[in-house]
């Protein structure tokens, strides 16, 4: 596994579920052997994202929409509004676990009821949660974010040598904090931590609100034409 030699397939075009205007067509790896912590840290490195027990990436015909972004946790610098919010985790209680606690299912419950009910997530289903965000070759850990004794959010991330990679996180939508992005400033926090320089967070999106707010976190560098470029914004 000293290159980047293995084959893919092609699923069918079907429309964007972030650009509905868009085609959407995926690559994924198909040999067995790049699914494994080391292989998907070379693929990571390369574009590629993990669902489930597939590595993919978007290979559509028509967008080239979604780039790879990384965020340099080494020389992180927060914002005004993260500095506010690092200050409000200091409230906070914070804890990567190999186990997700007894009770995690009714705050996703209750997360996707109040966020996704109009989505293929509804309703919650415990197995299909696993499906899509674990896979048994992978090594993954859940954080888990507490205001005094109460579960409030969770977030599952992927763990490499030098790097993690946020996979995806659910909170309590009635908090009035803005849980998403301390998960993520948690997950930074771990990484220096833990002397890894790197956190993915997943593809940017300009054109799609939600998929749009890992530019906030500075510095962090793009994937261009093969070769990761830092920027600034």
């Amino acid at each position: 596994m000293n290159d980047l030699s293995f084959r893919i397939g092609l699923t069918p075009s079907s429309q964007c579920n972030y650009l509905p205007e868009q085609r959407e067509q995926l690559g994924v790896v198909i040999d067995q052997e790049w699914l494994s912590p080391q292989g998907y840290q070379m693929l990571i490195a390369s574009g590629y994202r993990r669902s489930g027990k597939a590595i993919y990436k978007p290979m559509c015909q028509q967008c080239q929409a979604c780039i790879p972004l990384r965020i340099d946790c080494y020389l992180f610098q927060p914002s005004k509004s993260q500095k506010r919010q690092l200050k409000q985790m200091k409230k906070l209680r914070w804890e990567f676990k190999t186990e997700l606690d007894v009770n995690w299912f009714t705050l996703y419950e209750k997360y996707i009821t109040a966020r996704h009910a109009d989505g293929s997530m509804y309703p919650p289903n415990k197995d299909h949660f696993f499906e899509f965000s674990t896979a048994d070759w992978m090594d993954s850990l859940f954080l888990h974010v507490y205001e005094g004794d109460q579960l409030i959010a969770i977030a599952v991330t992927d763990v490499f040598e030098s790097a993690l990679s946020a996979v995806y996180s659910f909170f309590d939508p009635d908090c009035t904090l803005s849980l998403g992005t301390l998960c993520v400033l948690f997950q930074i926090q771990y990484c220096r931590h833990t002397g890894r320089r790197w956190l993915y967070p997943g593809y940017q999106i300009n054109e799609c609100k939600a998929m749009n707010y890992k530019v906030r976190f500075q510095p962090h560098q793009k994937l261009i034409n093969g070769r990761w470029h830092a920027e600034e914004e």
